[in-house]
């Protein structure tokens, strides 16, 4: 008996319609999601090098616990994770890579879940695989877990409009309760379903106690962090409100539209076709509370001008829900034809993305060919100026340059002075890249931003201090010290930290220690609600 080719068998697959089955194509899932890891270490210049958050996200896995000033703990968790298998930057970026094939996964079985057969599964994994997810899950933030537990939690409601039993309100309060723990972010996913809950015969699920129970468990999940910032006056809010002044202030609700279409550009006709799918397609109307949800949680982040990227969450679901319907529409005559065509627009469109919206040119290349990235935006900042690279290719450069220069300035200390050192950085960011490059080989650093405030050593007995600033030494601090050396400076005019100092301080006086202790008493109240 012949066979037809492999070729031809793909090729008939995406044509016809496919009955799913639990088991049937996990071939091609795993396909999808080891080219989704592979992507993720391949999409970098070997000239960059890690974030500054991620410095921070690392940083705490050394400080473990149950929340902290700027989020709550499971990265840090997982940082600690890294930590045990070799602390490598190769460790660092696997596991945003593995969330977002996780991502993936739900995604393929909320295709499944919802009738679809090989062609709406290849497409939906296609859709997400070519998106800014893809860019997001290169760093090691919060933001690529977030995606995941968004999707999870999307997955788990669309699980228990037809299925009883107990396992998806418990699935539901893990997602919930584990993004909580991740970040506070997902409280915009619950603002978003309960009203639309409420407004479809979906409402039915709120007279189940399935879904009291799937509270309960998010609760429970949740709660470690809930009772750590009841015990330190609840930081969150506190930084709520200074991401509010010093960043959300420059977002432009216009600019918060224009970046969703960009986040999805290849694929807005599978997002268009979701949103017409539930109304039109008869299998996809009881699930219409799930598009409901999503424009709701949007016009909730346009109102309060959230940042553009905390928005991408609300997208896997409705990429599953699109291809489920365009597999249907593309089903018979001459619109089967349509199908690889489909998939081969969506890679198509991704591909001049790649040039841009990924760290492959060199920082210097970018400098000189600007034109693309000042016409999409991208070249402004937080501060909301533009600036020669986009912010999150600024914020992975001369890192090691600036650990290397601290390093130096430690190796200039006597052996008692170096027993009796403080490693003081301006920011957060710097005090990481410290101690992500020189760990083991010199006291860790800290600084009077974010959560280092909480980790600073004894000060009995300091004998020197080692600064990293962004301001030259002032002469009223300099007299503190018996001497005073310039190390040196970040020398790369495109990274964000260009022209740092690094300042060697020996012999402090009485009265610059006590300013040390009372800074670090005052910026720990500041963080506090109360």
């Amino acid at each position: 008996m012949a066979t037809r080719p492999a070729g031809a068998a793909l090729f008939s697959g995406l044509m016809t319609r496919q009955q799913p089955a639990a088991k049937q194509y996990l071939g091609w899932l795993l396909g999808f999601v080891l080219v989704k890891i592979a992507a993720q270490y391949l999409l970098i210049h070997p000239v960059y090098e890690l974030h500054r958050d991620e410095f921070l996200h690392l940083d705490q896995g050394n400080h473990l616990a149950a929340g902290y000033v700027s989020l709550p703990p499971l990265t840090a968790w997982v940082a600690r994770l890294i930590q045990l298998l070799g602390n490598t930057e190769g460790w660092v970026h696997f596991f945003p890579a593995l969330f977002g094939a996780l991502t993936l996964a739900v995604v393929w079985a909320t295709v499944h879940e919802l009738g679809g057969g090989l062609f709406a599964k290849v497409l939906a994994a296609t859709s997400l695989l070519l998106s800014a997810v893809l860019r997001l899950n290169l760093l090691f933030q919060p933001n690529s877990f977030d995606i995941l537990a968004w999707t999870a939690a999307y997955y788990c409601l669309i699980r228990m409009v037809r299925d009883a039993r107990w396992r998806w309100p418990v699935a539901l309060g893990v997602s919930v309760g584990l993004g909580l723990l991740n970040k506070y972010n997902l409280v915009f996913w619950a603002a978003g379903v309960l009203p639309a809950l409420l407004l479809t015969p979906q409402r039915r699920l709120l007279a189940r106690p399935g879904i009291y129970l799937a509270a309960l468990v998010a609760l429970l999940v949740f709660s470690p962090n809930l009772l750590w910032q009841a015990q330190h006056g609840w930081p969150v809010v506190w930084h709520m409100q200074e991401l509010r002044q010093s960043q959300l202030v420059h977002v432009e609700r216009a600019d918060f539209f224009k970046e969703q279409l960009l986040f999805f550009l290849n694929s807005l006709v599978v997002l268009g076709a979701a949103a017409v799918g539930f109304f039109r397609f008869a299998p996809l109307r009881p699930y219409r509370f799930v598009g409901l949800a999503v424009l709701f949680t949007l016009l909730l982040f346009a109102a309060l001008q959230a940042k553009a990227y905390y928005a991408i969450g609300l997208y896997p679901v409705l990429l599953a829900v699109g291809a489920v319907y365009l597999e249907d529409v593309l089903r018979e005559g001459r619109r089967r034809y349509l199908r690889p065509v489909l998939l081969a627009v969506v890679g198509g469109l991704f591909l001049p993305m790649l040039r841009i919206a990924f760290p492959l040119q060199t920082p210097e290349q970018i400098r000189q060919n600007p034109g693309t990235y000042e016409k999409l935006g991208l070249l402004r900042w937080e501060d909301g100026r533009n600036h020669p690279l986009p912010q999150d290719f600024a914020d992975m450069i001369s890192w090691r340059e600036m650990a290397g220069l601290a390093l130096r300035g430690y190796q200039q200390l006597t052996p008692d002075e170096q027993q009796h050192l403080v490693v003081i950085a301006d920011n957060y960011g710097e005090a990481g890249a410290l101690n992500f490059y020189n760990h083991g080989r010199m006291p860790a650093a800290v600084s009077y931003n974010a959560d280092y405030v909480y980790w600073f050593p004894r000060l009995e007995g300091l004998r020197a201090v080692l600064l990293v600033t962004e301001d030259d030494l002032a002469a009223d601090d300099a007299v503190h010290f018996t001497s005073s050396r310039l190390i040196g400076r970040v020398q790369n005019p495109l990274a964000r930290e260009h022209g740092t100092f690094v300042y060697l301080l020996r012999g402090p006086d009485a009265a610059i220690v006590a300013e040390v202790r009372q800074q670090i008493r005052t910026e720990q109240r500041r963080m506090r609600a109360r």
